[in-house]
């Protein structure tokens, strides 16, 4: 029973940044890879549970399980544990979401590792915005417009210029506009980034656009769009309906559970009757070649993603490795003898 120790690696948050969470080519190029594979049929992803409080209409925190197992070279099962806090959005210091990952072998299921997910949820995200656009962004795409400047906006100003490289303008929009006016100094000498307040000037003219905010309400009109953009939705609402159902092409990341959860636009046109899964490309299909991304320069092209756990765990599970051959992170032990077994 020695090779099969109940021992769990615990990764605090300062650890998986040492061990290279923030070097976002690594994370496109995994998160590009899991998606390849759930498209192979090597990955297990169930429909996310969300739990809000008070209650999933009017939430003021939520929990959310997603797990996952993921097969091949890879053979790792685990969750994370997400959650939101509009609480602590009003707090100095405290972070808007608090993420946990756990890892577990799919032999033994013995947990294996216990990692802060807060920054994972933050770089794959934008990652995964990363590799829609690596497929349906035109080839000459020269400006992006991101609206909203919180965590999520600076992760995906790294996923959109190494993911789109011909970009030479990025405009991060917020409300608030000292706080686009801070991650623009942040990425200054770096990448040309913009700030604005204006989400309706910062959308004119821009070839890709990406939204990530807090909004529940849908804000962004389909008149104030390039005809032949390609538009990225990372949040519940955004886009208004129309921007979806006049696509040439809609791309999702996961259709079981984007059609699904409450509240969401996918949803409630798929409730409605006006979208069908007929009507998408689930964003695997396209990784692997079952389905062509864009296909012509004239194509207008929508994307959605809500977060798919797969990806979460593949990106903890190569930090996980990554920490072990540095030689850091805390051991922990589940028990020393099972009390009953």
């Amino acid at each position: 029973m020695e090779a099969y120790k109940p021992e769990i690696l615990f990764l605090k948050q300062e650890d998986v940044i040492k061990a290279g969470l923030l070097d976002m080519k690594q994370i496109l190029e995994i998160t590009e890879k899991t998606f390849k594979m759930i498209g192979e049929g090597k990955v297990l992803n169930p429909t996310k549970v969300f739990m809000g409080m008070p209650d999933n209409e009017n939430w003021q925190s939520y929990c959310m399980s997603m797990p996952a197992y993921i097969g091949g070279e890879f053979d790792v099962a685990g969750f994370k544990w997400a959650a939101e806090s509009m609480f602590n959005a009003t707090q100095e210091g405290m972070p808007y979401g608090v993420d946990v990952v756990i890892l577990t072998n799919p032999k033994t299921v013995y947990p294996k590792a216990i990692l802060d997910g807060t920054i994972t949820t933050a770089m794959r995200t934008s990652a995964a915005a990363g590799v829609m656009a690596k497929y349906n962004a035109r080839k000459n795409s020269k400006v992006a417009a991101l609206i909203g400047a919180g965590v999520i906006g600076r992760t995906m100003i790294m996923s959109m210029m190494e993911a789109v490289p011909s970009l030479e303008e990025i405009r991060i929009v917020d409300l608030d506009l000292s706080k686009a006016e801070g991650l623009a100094k942040e990425f200054e000498g770096k990448f040309n980034v913009v700030p604005m307040n204006d989400t309706k000037a910062a959308v004119t003219g821009a070839d890709l656009v990406v939204t990530e905010t807090t909004s529940r309400k849908d804000f962004v009109k389909k008149e104030w769009l390039v005809k032949n953009a390609t538009v990225i939705q990372m949040e519940a609402h955004s886009f208004e309906p129309d921007v979806l159902l006049t696509a040439d092409k809609v791309f999702l990341d996961n259709w079981a559970q984007m059609s699904h959860l409450d509240n969401i636009t996918v949803a409630q046109l798929y409730k409605a009757g006006k979208l069908n899964k007929e009507d998408i490309v689930e964003m695997p299909d396209m990784v692997c070649g079952k389905a062509p991304s864009r296909e012509s320069d004239d194509e207008f092209v929508f994307c959605g993603t809500a977060g798919v756990g797969a990806v979460d765990i593949t990106i903890a599970n190569q930090m996980y490795e990554n920490a072990k051959k540095m030689g850091i992170g805390q051991k922990l032990m589940l028990w020393d003898n099972p009390l009953w077994v």
